[in-house]
């Protein structure tokens, strides 16, 4: 199933999850404060190539910055020739979480993997993917948002009826106006 949903609550979450995989400062819906913090990585094994410019933190992997937390068994960072990154996080499952600007409110997300390609604002979390912010949530095999285009797209499991694609959105407080004396 495919969805261009040009709802805000749809594009806020995938916008999140992109800027969340490999914790860089582009979080554009996070905390503004957390892009100025450190990121902290913590893991069993680290190994930096800086000739082949890779990055490999392997076994009980996390890395917070400020109020985003991700956790993996495996997070590997490639730098491009043209200083853009690739990462790919892998973990039963890989798991992120931040807050969001301005308000007291969490998003949380979670694949068995999860790439990241910031030259093109893409990211794709694959196998037993969802996204919650609040009580609003989305689920698929497969989920994929490119936030220049704001195209998102969700794929179910084929023909597994455990498997279809799952949005649930909870409905949100009237705005009451005043009454007119």
């Amino acid at each position: 199933m495919c969805l261009n949903l040009r709802a805000r609550r749809a594009r806020f979450l995938a916008s999140v999850a992109v800027a969340l995989i490999c914790g860089l400062p582009i979080i554009s819906h996070a905390e503004k404060a957390d892009r100025e913090k450190p990121i902290n990585l913590e893991a069993d094994k680290v190994s930096l190539d800086d000739n082949q410019k890779v990055s490999v933190f392997e076994g009980n992997v996390i890395l917070t910055q400020g109020t985003t937390k991700i956790t993996a068994a495996k997070i590997t960072v490639r730098q491009e020739k043209d200083g853009s990154q690739k990462a790919t996080s892998l973990g039963k499952p890989a798991t992120f979480r931040t807050k969001r600007d301005g308000v007291e409110e969490f998003v949380d997300g979670s694949a068995e993997r999860i790439e990241y390609d910031s030259r093109t604002d893409k990211v794709e979390l694959f196998i037993n993917a969802w996204l919650r912010r609040e009580k609003d949530e989305l689920r698929g095999n497969y989920v994929s948002y490119e936030g220049s285009t704001e195209f998102y797209q969700a794929l179910g499991g084929g023909n597994d009826a455990n498997k279809r694609v799952s949005v649930v959105i909870q409905p949100k407080p009237k705005v009451q106006t005043p009454t007119p004396k």
